[in-house]
């Protein structure tokens, strides 16, 4: 009979434990909720702005125009000759592509939401070699242009400045070729002297100057045979990303700067790109660079509330130890309370973790929990020193889990060995507890 009551008693505590997992879900919920409206409202600066950019090229394009006689058979079965017109370019990369550039940054607010935006003051310099284009039956070749993909045109503040051979040259709007892999300008270059068989050796050299807003990050293809990106940013908080890490970068306080040297025998970007034009679609790779919060409250608060329910068993363990050695008698009632204050610091941390530091809504939130459960457990426990004994336990808890916060890398490890302590210190409190003589005054 004993030991029936002694298992009853801890399956209610275990319902209450797995009860309380409803508001700790809810809580990650709003958590989640929370997240989605600030991506919306990095969607609406991008909408009203401009959004991520990213740039390819300038790439030299030599459109074609070729016909042939090609065998058709007719609906009534009858063989016949058709002439058919097909349409294709000719891309050329530049044989040395360098871009550099200072991305300013600034923050648009929507809401209670901070949205990192910047405008990115670039230089592009391109070489090109002379490209042979071959003779072939039917063919005839257009005018050539250079091309230049934006992402989102929308960002461009006033009128890019381009040079080709020492002249400059006007731009116009779309980017020709490239237009099924990104929007952009084009610029058209003189016609050719022979539109069959020649050499195009006009546009060697080509300088391009422009300011381009765009929101969180930046992108560049490394479209040349050997492409050199150099950025900088007062921002000191950047994320590498893409399919090419800096080769060389610092960041400190003052902000960043980043070089890529990046050569075609490395990247399959201009076989992507030329696959591009086929129609057969497909990713291309860049190197990308964002400017980050660095600190992420929804991430920083999800990552908290995963530790809810384990701060909710230990804080049962506890109160069930003193149930049973201390033979005072505790209301599932009070259980329930305590779980819920537990459960609604995660709340208080999210909601104030808006508008102040992380780490000042951590410690607000965790002082009013531990204060206000400290309160009740000196009443609950009957007597004032066991609830600050259980305010102290409660502060090592939440001190704890900051530190895991804090230290992403060895979250795991630490963890393991707060299990492990904690379970160590349980085993070693309740070794010669004799379990049938504590059972036998449970009522």
């Amino acid at each position: 009979m004993t030991s029936l009551k002694l298992l009853l008693r801890f399956a209610i505590v275990g319902g209450l434990v797995l009860l309380l997992v409803i508001p700790l879900l809810l809580i990650r919920g709003t958590i989640g909720e929370r997240e989605r409206y600030r991506d919306q409202a990095v969607e609406r600066v991008a909408q009203s702005r401009a959004g991520a950019q990213s740039l390819i090229g300038p790439v030299r394009v030599l459109p074609w125009t070729q016909q042939r006689e090609v065998e058709v058979v007719d609906a009534q079965g009858l063989r016949k000759t058709e002439l058919q017109t097909e349409h294709g370019y000719e891309l050329q990369m530049p044989r040395q592509l360098r871009v550099q550039g200072q991305m300013r940054p600034d923050e648009r607010r929507v809401g209670l939401f901070r949205v990192p935006v910047y405008s990115w003051h670039a230089r592009v310099q391109a070489e090109f070699d002379d490209l042979a284009y071959a003779a072939a039956p039917g063919r005839t070749y257009g005018q050539p242009y250079l091309a230049l993909g934006i992402a989102d045109v929308r960002g461009l503040v006033g009128t890019p400045n381009l040079r080709v051979d020492g002249h400059a040259l006007p731009l116009q709007a779309g980017s020709g070729a490239l237009e099924r892999t990104s929007k952009g300008l084009h610029a058209p270059l003189p016609a050719l002297a022979d539109a069959r068989q020649d050499r195009l050796g006009e546009g060697h050299a080509v300088e391009l100057e422009f300011v381009l807003d765009g929101t969180r990050s930046l992108a560049v293809v490394p479209a040349g045979d050997d492409t050199r990106v150099a950025l900088s940013s007062p921002w000191p908080h950047p994320l590498f990303g893409g399919s090419f890490l800096p080769n060389e970068r610092s960041i400190d306080t003052a902000g960043f700067k980043a070089e890529w040297a990046v050569s075609s025998l490395a990247s399959a970007a201009q076989e992507q790109l030329r696959r591009s034009l086929r129609n057969e679609g497909g990713s291309v790779e860049q190197l990308e660079v964002a400017l980050v919060d660095p600190v992420d409250v929804y991430t920083q608060a999800d990552r908290a509330s995963k530790y809810g329910i384990l701060f909710v068993l230990l804080t049962f363990v506890g109160f069930v130890l003193f149930e049973l050695i201390k033979r005072l008698k505790i209301h599932p009632l009070q259980y329930l309370l305590v779980g819920l204050a537990l459960a609604i610091f995660f709340l208080l941390l999210l909601s104030l973790s808006e508008h102040i530091a992380f780490w000042q809504a951590y410690l607000v939130s965790a002082a009013a929990c531990i204060g206000l459960q400290g309160f009740y457990l000196s009443g609950v426990l009957r007597s004032w020193k066991r609830g600050l004994g259980f305010s102290s336990m409660l502060t090592l808890l939440y001190g704890v889990l900051y530190l895991l916060l804090d230290s992403e890398n060895n979250a795991l490890l630490m963890g393991s060995l707060l299990l492990f302590g904690i379970l160590a210190a349980i085993m070693w409190i309740t070794r010669k507890v004799d379990w049938y003589d504590v059972g036998s005054g449970l009522r």
